[in-house]
């Protein structure tokens, strides 16, 4: 009764994996209990969400080699393996809402967010008009939240001025405003086989420096600036002074990401006994105490399932 915060199916996001062609989940070897769903199979994973709660899902794609390019052109493919997916989900779930990355990592040969120029440079303008293409084609696809993840400058009014152009009025633009060149996100690369591709490169030249704070409160006010309606703090357990910030000064909602490293270092804890089932919770609640009103979480399925 007297408690301050709580945590329910409502402020929780799945993200799923999805893969072009495979009869039974594939596990994710660094992610325990995560997998990489066909889009026939993510029809089934999301009916099952869907029915413990969760009506909010986020979509990550592991592009065939075949299909990535130097210049990403597989991104806005109106046929490609996220845009049939999310077809598929809204016409057996027409309510679930479906969030849609917007990054080239996923389709491009080198790794990277965006394009690159001949000296390995990633190339900001370029890549935001490829980006723009994407979230068009997404847009069309069905998906309710667009969600540039790429961190390229300027993206957001752009995408915002090219959903309205083609009367997307009313799609939510979820930015990832505020992401830190982290080394969180391992397992997630291999979610969607980038890490191969990235090699031993990093994204530092576009990610946020992870000592900074005053650099995002610049890039969150920029974005509300362009037109972005939630905003996304990434990765979550180690920014949530991060999170607090930008809670306490904008009225905007502040969404975390539980990034697959923090969740493969927790549930590996867990599974090997080392700490309880219950921690799960104490996390989740630490993202919603520090002013997240939405959070994005590998835990998502299993919290619900066991609370």
């Amino acid at each position: 009764m007297v408690k301050d915060v709580s945590i329910d199916r409502n402020n929780l996001i799945q993200p799923i994996f999805i893969t072009e062609k495979t009869e039974k989940p594939i596990p994710i070897k660094s992610m325990p209990n995560i997998f990489r769903f066909s889009p026939e199979l993510a029809v089934n994973e999301a009916k099952e969400l869907f029915s413990l709660g969760i009506q909010t899902i986020a979509l990550f794609p592991d592009t065939p080699k075949n299909k990535r390019s130097e210049n990403a052109k597989e991104s806005y493919n109106e046929n490609g393996l996220i845009q049939q997916t999310i077809k598929r989900i809204k016409d057996a779930l027409p309510n679930m809402t479906i969030m849609a990355d917007v990054a080239l990592d996923p389709y491009t040969t080198h790794g990277h967010d965006g394009l690159l120029g001949k000296k390995g440079e990633v190339l900001n303008d370029q890549t935001i008009d490829v980006l723009t293409l994407q979230a068009i084609s997404l847009a069309y696809s069905g998906a309710d939240i667009i969600a540039p993840s790429d961190m390229m400058d300027g993206r957001i009014g752009i995408i915002r001025k090219a959903l309205e152009t083609n009367n997307f009025n009313n799609k939510i633009i979820l930015s990832y405003c505020v992401k830190y060149a982290s080394s969180f996100y391992a397992p997630f690369r291999e979610g969607v086989n980038s890490a191969s591709t990235l090699k031993n490169k990093d994204k530092k030249t576009y990610q946020m420096d992870f000592r900074n704070t005053q650099e995002a409160i610049i890039e969150a006010e920029l974005d509300i600036s362009e037109g972005a309606d939630v905003l996304m703090v990434k990765p979550g357990l180690p920014y949530l002074d991060v999170i607090n910030q930008l809670s306490q000064k904008f009225n905007h909602p502040i969404a975390a990401y539980h990034t697959s490293g923090e969740y493969s270092m927790q549930k590996k804890a867990i599974d090997l006994g080392f700490v309880s089932h219950e921690t799960i919770e104490e996390v989740l609640v630490a993202f919603r105490r520090s002013g997240a009103k939405i959070v994005v979480s590998y835990f998502s399925k299993e919290f619900v399932e066991k609370n």
